[in-house]
């Protein structure tokens, strides 16, 4: 209806103005352009120095892999502490399987405040058969009832594990060096980012990157505001990448939301600010619904009283962070968020109780 032609398979430039479209049958569609947007995004970083067989054994999965199963494995073992594998954990905890994490660092979503993390840490350490931090696989072979791996670190279990599935969730690398960009003359870094301007742009003015090829942070909100720049440049508006903050979530049970200056990376910096938290524990409607573990952070410019971050923990944070990404964009104050008055009894209101701290 919108007259847009769907060519699917792996493409590659052969030129600054074509590209090449493999199909799964070999079959090779070359379409033209005036303008393109590379959108090809990232893979999952594969497990190093695995043997063939266990490298290519299909119970040793990525995230891809973990959504695709078909069945519900008993035990399953996730490599990295991380948003993703911890969000995978939890979807295969909530239908009955074992689950252990292996985490190399000492704490697990190494770039949240560990006050945040804390409450999500204790669920699921009460949930999940265990989590290994500060330990690291040591090595992992297939074998015909399972995968068996054993650890190394300081908290390993003694001898070897045998799991259903294992979980790769060790980050993610992107596919910039495999899109022939070389041939458009599209500049590529060594790890695969392209990089771009404030428009978009790459250094081919009519070839624009978005998404995660561009470079951290790698979120799906942030590749859509990132295409929608790049689609009303192309269209003549006069338009560029201007939010302040980009936010993050973590779907587990509870989530984590945060957004802005962290409290960890105030006090690295040096910066001069006030923090107010309020517990959940004090909330009608956390206690409500029986989850008070939950808390909501505020990070304030101590000269200016503006909102700067924030963090929250607990039941939909995800969905509460969304007032402080705003309160961020608008330049709003703790007056501000104070002021505003909230429904009760609902978990928005902490945002406002969080700033009346303050105040």
């Amino acid at each position: 209806a919108r007259g847009v032609t769907v060519v699917q398979g792996l493409g590659q430039f052969t030129s600054s103005n074509q590209i090449a479209v493999t199909a799964d049958d070999g079959k090779v569609t070359k379409v033209g352009f005036e303008s393109a947007i590379i959108a090809a995004g990232s893979q999952a970083t594969k497990f190093p120095g695995l043997d063939e067989k266990t490298a290519n054994d299909p119970r040793v999965m990525d995230s891809t892999g973990a959504l695709a199963l078909e069945d519900i494995p008993k035990r399953m073992l996730v490599i990295g502490g991380g948003i993703i594998g911890l969000e995978m954990g939890t979807v295969y905890d909530a239908m009955g399987t074992k689950v252990s994490v292996v985490e190399f660092m000492d704490g697990l979503v190494t770039g949240c405040d560990r006050d945040l993390v804390r409450p999500l840490q204790k669920r699921m350490s009460k949930r999940f058969e265990s989590i290994m931090l500060s330990t690291k696989v040591a090595k992992m072979e297939a074998k015909k009832d399972g995968i068996h791996v054993s650890f190394e670190g300081d908290n390993a279990p003694e001898g070897v594990e045998v799991y259903d599935r294992v979980l790769v969730s060790i980050g993610r690398r992107p596919n910039g060096k495999n899109i022939g960009a070389e041939n458009a003359g599209v500049a590529v870094d060594d790890r695969g980012f392209i990089a771009v301007d404030k428009q978009m742009r790459t250094n081919v003015p009519h070839i624009f990157a978005i998404g995660d090829i561009v470079g951290q942070p790698m979120l799906a909100h942030k590749a859509t505001h990132e295409g929608k720049v790049a689609a009303e440049v192309i269209a003549g508006h006069k338009t560029e990448f201007v939010a302040s903050v980009i936010p993050s979530v973590a779907y587990t049970d509870p989530e984590i939301a945060w957004v802005g200056v962290t409290e960890t990376e105030a006090k690295e910096k040096g910066m001069d600010i006030d923090k107010a938290s309020f517990p959940w524990a004090a909330s009608g409607r956390a206690i409500s619904i029986a989850r008070t573990e939950g808390a909501t952070k505020l990070i304030f410019d101590k000269k200016t009283h503006r909102l700067i971050g924030a963090g929250i923990v607990g039941i939909n944070a995800g969905e509460l962070l969304a007032e402080a990404v705003l309160a961020i964009e608008m330049g709003a104050d703790a007056h501000d968020l104070g002021l505003t008055i909230h429904a009760h009894p609902t978990l928005s209101e902490t945002v406002c109780f969080a700033a009346e701290l303050k105040e």
